[in-house]
């Protein structure tokens, strides 16, 4: 299964800032497979080091600080050369041996010439943390579940990604390629992108089974919850996560903690929050109050909406049926479009494009997304059905004028005036 951050990790060897390396992501997005197969395919050996399987590993970190005299011990204790440049170090689960990741920064400081890499469960949550390691030590990259470009390889369509990438003006796709494009995206709301559920979907196809990978996971996530966070927050967790498909099944989407339960509180339940965000499992898209320059300024405390990391993970909370998938265009329609705009959001986090904004006008009008582009505002409203019609589009128009104003739906791709109209499965390529 190919993976697009397999190029930044080719990237991240030949640059001359290189650094110990951190893989941040939700559990289960694929990070030890891409770094496993990062090594093996452009190392001449790989060194494999989990914490969490071979508890003795920490011994060796407790007992020293000396980079070269932990390479020579575990490079004994392995039964494997370590070179520098023809040697890839991975450290996996890493969060497990707090001296390893703290440790990070003497490798950088002192052996530099070795090539290491580390990743594990809620290491976003981790790094975050006072102490977590020291800034500016190691360098970053974040794995998300597949893209819907990435899909497209993984189902053997592959030219039909090219097609979307090489796309360079709103010359509308032939017909018969579009629907096709329509289909495949409305098995990927479902499927979405963790690559398990992908890989059991293009071996076979049984959308029951890919729902068992989905509560799998969920569940997997639930435990994560009793294992890492604080004990204050466990059942704060477990009632957020349980509760985004009601929020988004909401008109507007907010995410309000009086949903939660009556007498919750904002401040109450934040910590938890930025905990669940830290631990890549949800995106938050902010509400800001006028499209301009720079969104961030201009951003409204503690209004926000939350999304998913994935589609598929989503649809399992939702307890979506696997039916839904093959009748017309309901896919769409569920939740007032919430699995159109979650998949929007993934798709835009996983290009790492930075903060996800939402600009309202309390009382008169809302658009789905907003964002910085070449030095402009770009509003992109998004519909998910056929019908392109939107009150909210024009009213930002008439407020601010912009030069282009976008929109994603069913239909084809389309320049009208000032209009951009960008099909859904090719939402990867606004703004450009």
């Amino acid at each position: 299964m190919q993976r697009d951050i397999y190029r930044e990790l080719v990237e991240w060897r030949k640059s001359r800032r290189r650094k110990p390396l951190i893989m941040k992501g939700a559990r289960q997005v694929g990070k030890t497979w891409i770094l496993k197969e990062f090594g093996g395919k452009e190392y001449r050996n790989l060194v494999y080091l989990n914490f969490e399987e071979d508890s003795q590993l920490k011994g060796f970190f407790r007992d020293s600080k000396d980079p070269g005299r932990i390479l020579k011990n575990l490079s004994i204790y392995k039964k494997q050369e370590i070179n520098p440049e023809t040697t890839l170090i991975l450290f996996d689960e890493i969060q497990e041996c707090n001296s390893a990741l703290t440790g990070l920064k003497y490798f950088h400081e002192k052996s530099n010439q070795y090539h290491i890499v580390a990743a594990g469960s809620l290491l976003g949550v981790k790094t975050s943390q006072p102490g977590g390691f020291p800034v500016g030590q190691v360098n970053f990259l974040h794995m998300h579940p597949l893209t819907f470009m990435e899909f497209l390889g993984a189902v053997g369509e592959p030219g039909l990604r090219t097609l979307i990438e090489e796309t360079s003006d709103f010359t509308p796709y032939p017909e018969p390629l579009h629907h096709k494009l329509i289909d495949l995206l409305r098995a990927y709301l479902f499927v979405g992108g963790m690559p398990e559920a992908v890989a059991v979907y293009a071996d076979s196809g049984d959308l029951n089974e890919v729902r068992k990978v989905h509560t799998e996971i969920n569940n997997s996530y639930v435990l994560d919850f009793a294992k890492h966070a604080p004990a204050v927050d466990i059942p704060k967790l477990t009632l957020i996560w349980s509760s985004i498909p009601a929020h988004l099944g909401k008109e507007n989407k907010k995410f309000m903690f009086s949903a939660l339960k009556k007498s919750a509180r904002a401040r109450e339940y934040e910590a938890a929050i930025v905990w669940l965000e830290d631990a890549g499992l949800i995106h938050r898209s902010h509400a800001v109050s006028a499209g301009k320059l720079p969104l961030g300024a201009y951003r409204q405390s503690g209004i926000y909406k939350v999304y998913a990391l994935d589609t598929g993970l989503l649809g399992a909370l939702a307890n979506l049926p696997a039916e839904v998938v093959v009748r017309t265009d309901e896919m769409f329609h569920e939740y007032k479009g919430a699995m159109t705009e979650n998949y929007v959001a993934q798709q835009w986090s996983a290009r790492g494009a930075g903060d996800l904004y939402y600009w309202s006008s309390p009382g008169a009008a809302e658009l789905d997304f907003i964002c910085e582009f070449k030095g402009a505002v770009h509003p992109l409203e998004v519909k998910s059905g056929f019908n392109p019609r939107s009150k909210s589009l024009k009213f930002y128009d008439r407020k601010y004028n912009p030069k282009t104003l976008c929109r994603t739906n069913l239909l084809n791709l389309k320049a009208d005036g000032k209009i951009r109209n960008y099909p859904l499965y090719a939402v990867c390529r606004f703004p450009e």
